[in-house]
């Protein structure tokens, strides 16, 4: 299922979530520009688990931060972007700019940690915003429990735009992530790429385990409550 939009309306222009965006962008298209180099680029900035927990990372343990605004190809970028685009918006209208900002960057940190933890000996580098944008995922779950997504689903031969609960679109969304992470683990030690599991889980889990923190200190209803504009 892709999602297409949801039904609320943000009151404050996203501009953390756009300025995220875009620099995800041009950091792939920096990327692309290296031909040969970028294997090397990625050896230095790209999460390689062994070497963070070996203390022989080229880069000390920045890639923490630097893997969340790489990706791996195009399809990887827009479908990070997508989602990323239609609920981000939504959590910086709540948490505020500067609040979204370290909540993204704490989640993705976090994410990259979880992952580094159930790959101990894996030496492939691992990259990609989907563990901070799971963190906002986990976020809005909390925050807008009664939204709704669009979401472009796919029948056989048939394409059809159905609208369901965002708590069921989003929990269905992390029950496959768990699924495929615990599924994955018994082979955890081999060196072989793949989907980061459990990079997107402990993003997820982060998110919706913090969120309540990064809202101390603001009115509850500013973070948590059923009222907003939907269209």
């Amino acid at each position: 299922m892709i999602p297409l939009r949801d039904n609320v309306h943000a009151h404050h222009y996203p501009l953390v979530n756009v300025t995220l965006i875009w620099l995800n962008i041009a950091v792939f298209f920096y990327e692309f520009s290296l031909g040969p180099s970028l294997e090397r680029f990625l050896a230095h900035y790209a999460v390689i688990p062994s070497q963070l927990l070996t203390g022989t990372s080229p880069e000390g343990w920045l890639p923490l931060l630097t893997s969340m605004f790489l990706h791996g190809g195009f399809m990887h970028l827009a479908g990070n972007m997508l989602f990323l685009w239609i609920f981000g918006d939504n959590v910086e209208d709540r948490l505020g700019h500067v609040r979204y900002l370290f909540f993204y960057l704490f989640c993705g940190i976090m994410a990259g940690v979880v992952h580094i933890l159930a790959n101990q000996h894996s030496t492939v580098p691992s990259l990609g915003a989907s563990g901070a944008i799971a963190g906002v995922l986990g976020a809005y779950m909390l925050m807008f429990p009664r939204a709704r997504v669009a979401a472009l689903v796919f029948l056989f031969l048939f394409i059809e735009v159905i609208e369901l609960p965002a708590a069921l679109y989003i929990g269905f969304w992390f029950v496959m992530q768990l699924f495929n992470g615990i599924a994955e683990l018994p082979g955890a030690h081999l060196l072989q790429g793949g989907v980061a599991w459990w990079a997107h889980i402990g993003g997820f889990v982060t998110g919706f385990m913090v969120i309540k923190l990064f809202c101390a200190g603001q009115p509850r209803r500013r973070c948590f409550h059923d009222e907003y504009w939907a269209y």
